[in-house]
């Protein structure tokens, strides 16, 4: 049983959910904008907190006209726009779960979604709607919106049994109201499947006014930041890190379409932004470009604590690691303290973070373990797999933690390092690798953009690593001696097995979620 539901016991968010709080912001900040859409060929369009409310409300009366009822699966399939997020809203509103999918989706996997989940609904966008009317065969309906986030759709790409996005709404007055329950089921996302179908995360609505909450609270969020956001909407980062983070303090969130470095900063200029949820990849691509002498950034938070290739930003940048599964930080950096460069930050104070070797033993200081986590189902931690009992039961050890399946090094000072996915760990000749051990060392090589590092099977070794590498200027500009600095720097930092056997140099990298490269494929370019 969730300690929130036990006798006597009243948690964190009793007489709240989603929409609460939007309905309180409307009202506490009703002329203060919460999101600014800025596509990148048209002006930007700013929705107040109180008109965005009012929108969201006639979205959800339609919804229910259109035969949504509570507790019923509604597919978004949308890239950014502001149509994700007024659906989004709009379904939790009236009691149906949102489930957003990954837009890069295959259609084999969005029929699995479409099935798994049950979906009576969906709502796209124009060069996904062919696809999705195709392979989501048991829909009632399908809305598909009037662009492709923000760019004018092709010819002829909306189905011909499809609505319009804009047909759905109907008078916001009609909004549809229900009890208020922290622990109703709010959204779904889909994981990333490796050996596996990809598991289905079950968010309730406590879940998501944790994210809101805890995430503000780790990133010093305040009414007056401004979070610029181009990370996908469908992933736990930029819905729960930004954007409900933001509507927790009455902050703004601008939203662009995508990440792109050289409308980067100039967006963050018109807007005055103050925050930024980002990647390394997305950092090392802005060091290609001219950096403004002045800017009103405060803080960024990325992957890793103040890495020095990136303090060229002048900009303090905070650490973290968190999961689907989590919703918010389990690891952060200090906002107010330094912290140590190239670590992840320390145990956030809202869980308990446990080292383990493989035999269960505590990892000492010095050495990498298996990360987990324990939290309270339903409140800091996700409800459950939907429709899996089995993988809910079994992501957890004996003792309650949450198998997170990452590896970490202890540091001193309570400090920790991200080690690796136990997956991208690789076994070369009996000894452990960890594959961003070596990808950090030829990242800081010049000219070397991107760099993923995969086993390879090998005859006397089980496996060796291959780096698959983007240079700076592209394949065809690369200097002629990247391939041997690289090996060099390799030779020069890490011990004799962990060099690579061989380089290959790339254009671009395969991506999955966040911008992140999919090693699943360049695996199978190395069969």
């Amino acid at each position: 049983m969730l300690e929130s539901r036990a006798p006597g016991v009243v948690g964190p968010f009793a007489g709240m959910d989603v929409p609460w709080l939007l309905r309180m912001r409307s009202q506490t900040r009703r002329d203060h904008p919460f999101l600014i859409w800025a596509p990148f060929d048209a002006p930007a369009r700013t929705w107040r907190y109180g008109e965005f409310h009012e929108r969201v409300g006639a979205l959800a009366a339609g919804l229910v006209a259109r035969g949504v009822k509570p507790g019923e699966f509604v597919l978004i399939h949308l890239d950014n726009c502001i149509e994700a997020v007024l659906a989004w809203f709009a379904c939790v509103e009236l009691g149906a779960i949102a489930v957003t999918t990954n837009t890069r989706s295959a259609p084999a996997e969005m029929e699995y979604f479409a099935g798994h989940c049950g979906a009576v609904a969906a709502i796209t966008q124009p060069c996904y709607a062919d696809m999705i009317s195709a392979h989501c065969r048991n829909l009632r309906w399908l809305a598909v919106i009037s662009h492709d986030a923000g760019a004018a759709p092709a010819q002829g790409t909306a189905p011909q049994r499809a609505d319009s996005f804009e047909a759905l709404f109907a008078d916001s007055a009609d909004r549809p109201r229900r009890a208020t329950d922290p622990q109703a089921s709010c959204s779904v996302q889909y994981t990333s499947g490796t050996t596996s179908r990809p598991k289905a995360v079950l968010w309730s609505h406590a879940n998501a006014l944790w994210g809101a909450k805890i995430n503000a609270a780790h990133e010093d969020l305040h009414h007056g930041d401004v979070h610029q956001t181009y990370l996908p909407l469908f992933h736990t980062n930029a819905l729960a890190y930004s954007m409900l983070a933001s509507l927790w303090v009455g902050a703004t969130c601008v939203i662009q379409p995508r990440f792109s470095a050289s409308r980067f900063w100039s967006v963050a200029a018109e807007h005055g932004c103050t925050w930024t949820s980002t990647i390394p990849f997305c950092m090392k691509v802005l060091l290609e470009h001219e950096i403004p002498r002045q800017h009103t950034f405060r803080l960024w938070g990325t992957a890793v604590n103040d890495p020095a290739p990136f303090a060229v930003f002048g900009i303090k940048i905070i650490g973290w690691w968190g999961m689907t599964e989590t919703i918010t930080h389990g690891i952060v950096g200090e906002v107010d303290q330094p912290n140590t460069p190239m670590s992840i930050g320390r145990a956030a104070p809202e869980y308990v973070i446990r080292v383990a070797n493989d035999d269960g033993s505590p990892t000492a200081v010095g050495d990498t373990g298996n990360l987990l986590i324990k939290g309270i189902p339903g409140l800091t931690l996700f409800r459950e797999y939907l429709h899996n009992e089995k993988a809910t039961r079994e992501s957890f050890d004996e003792h309650g933690y949450f198998i997170t399946g990452d590896r970490v090094t202890l540091l001193d000072n309570g400090f920790i390092k991200f080690g690796d996915r136990a997956k991208d760990m690789l076994k070369v000749g009996g000894e452990n690798v960890a594959a961003s051990e070596i990808e950090q060392v030829i990242a800081m090589v010049p000219g070397v953009r991107e760099a993923a590092v995969v086993a390879k099977k090998h005859p006397m070794l089980d496996e060796v690593p291959v780096v698959f590498i983007i240079p700076a200027a592209g394949v065809a500009a690369a200097p002629k001696d990247l391939h041997d600095t690289v090996m060099a720097a390799c030779r020069n930092a890490l011990a004799d097995f962990k060099v690579p056997h061989e380089i290959r140099f790339v254009d671009e990298m395969p991506r999955s979620t966040l911008e992140k490269v999919a090693k699943a494929e360049l695996r199978k370019m190395l069969v």
